[in-house]
């Protein structure tokens, strides 16, 4: 018994001396805690139960300690309505914000392109009577022609029987000059040349076959096929797609006011510059743009932006641009590449930090603050520029919002917008 007592009394004793030591370990912890509160605090990156008071490494896997960034900061006069609104509606937080600034953008933009006929320069030779193609001088497309060359001679029976009235006119009745002269007018609508009417005055003798002249200068192309059209839009696209031989042969007939051929003039050309989606709010007609060709990068020249289309050409996700220019002297060929320079600017905009605007696909949005946190809010944009972008709808002056918008997006819900 009295052995049995001593154990138990042994036993106490090893008890109370274990709870000394933790109490003593406890307090010793909370004075460490409570000191390093106080002052800078290091932990470890991997090992975030290491708490020390000054540099060093960790103990467990030997990586740097790193200063521990504490903040007081806390949320004041939050209302209860605020807190049980849907999270995916208004963000509760103390976030720094910022608000629109205005300021003027200049900046140069690049654009790719190619060089294509002016249509404004496009004409068309007709037949002026009905007959057949006698003789044909041009043959293909792409030819190059000049004013004055000989197109073809035709065969018309209209044209002999104007002729032989003009002969009969000058051998019987030589002073009826009004006669005459309506005579003579009529074949040179039918298509006579001046010289052509002089010979068949002084010889007396009908010319059977006339020849055409063409009045311009530039290439040959299919009168019924100027461009190429595309038939499933009915749009003009690049005319220098193939080099086929004309469908006129020599033995057609010609119906009067036929188009026979068109000419287009390489005189004159223009430049049709792609303006990208994110660059079509800056670019506008009047803009500054230098023209480098692939062909000549040393023939580079300035001119202005003459032109923008208003629709997507065919197949393409770009606006096009038209820059005008003459082709006398720089020869570029038609179809070539070329790289555009274009100087724009945007005169007292609102711009946003571009961390502030949250993509949605379609829609931006913004945190817009309110009180209590803030609300998820559509913008409508316009351009990036230099880390900005370009706020035209939805904001006032006066409105704050999230300066990091991501921050506040919770990934795994899905925002709603209100307007």
């Amino acid at each position: 018994m009295y052995r049995f007592k001593n154990i138990k009394t042994v036993w106490f004793a090893l008890l109370a001396i274990v709870l000394i030591a933790a109490s003593c370990k406890e307090s010793t912890q909370q004075h460490q805690h409570a000191t390093a509160s106080q002052g800078e605090v290091y932990t470890c990156p991997m090992h975030p139960q290491i708490i020390r008071d000054k540099p060093g490494n960790c103990p467990i896997c030997g990586m740097k300690l790193v200063k521990k960034e504490s903040s007081n900061a806390k949320l004041n006069d939050i209302q209860l309505q605020s807190l049980l609104k849907p999270t995916n509606e208004f963000v509760v937080s103390t976030v720094p914000v910022t608000t629109m600034h205005k300021k003027d953008v200049s900046t140069e933009l690049q654009a790719l392109g190619r060089v294509s006929y002016d249509t404004r320069y496009t004409n068309t030779i007709s037949s002026r009577v009905s007959g057949r193609i006698e003789k044909l001088f041009v043959k293909f497309r792409y030819e190059h022609i000049h004013k004055g060359d000989a197109v073809m001679n035709i065969y018309s029976p209209e044209l002999n029987t104007a002729q032989q009235n003009l002969i009969f006119l000058l051998k019987n009745d030589p002073n009826n000059t009004i006669l005459i002269s309506a005579t003579k007018e009529k074949l040179s609508l039918l298509g006579m040349s001046s010289y052509q009417l002089d010979e068949l005055m002084r010889t007396q003798k009908i010319a059977y076959t006339i020849t055409v002249y063409s009045p311009y200068t530039g290439h040959v192309h299919e009168a019924g096929n100027m461009n190429n059209l595309d038939n499933t839009s009915g749009l003009r696209t690049d005319a220098s797609q193939s080099s086929e031989q004309l469908s006129l042969k020599e033995g057609m007939y010609l119906q009067k006011g036929q188009p026979i051929i068109s000419v287009f003039s390489t005189e004159h050309a223009w430049a049709l510059l792609n303006i990208y989606t994110n660059d079509q709010n800056l670019v506008k007609a009047g803009d500054a743009v230098t023209i480098i060709p692939e062909t000549a990068p040393g023939n580079a020249f300035k001119s202005t932006i003459s032109f923008i289309e208003p629709f997507y050409r065919s197949g393409s996700k770009t606006l096009t641009a038209r820059v005008y220019f003459n082709n006398t002297d720089l020869k570029l060929p038609i179809g070539s590449q070329v790289k555009a320079l274009i100087s724009t600017s945007i005169k007292n905009t609102e711009w946003l930090p571009e961390d502030a605007v949250l993509s949605l696909g379609i829609d931006k949005i913004v945190f817009l603050k309110e009180d209590g946190g803030f609300r998820a809010h559509k913008i409508t944009t316009g351009i990036t520029n230099e880390n900005n972008i370009q706020v035209l709808l939805g904001l006032s002056a006066n409105d704050e919002v999230a300066a990091n918008a991501q921050f506040l997006m919770d990934s795994e819900s899905f925002i709603k917008i209100n307007q």
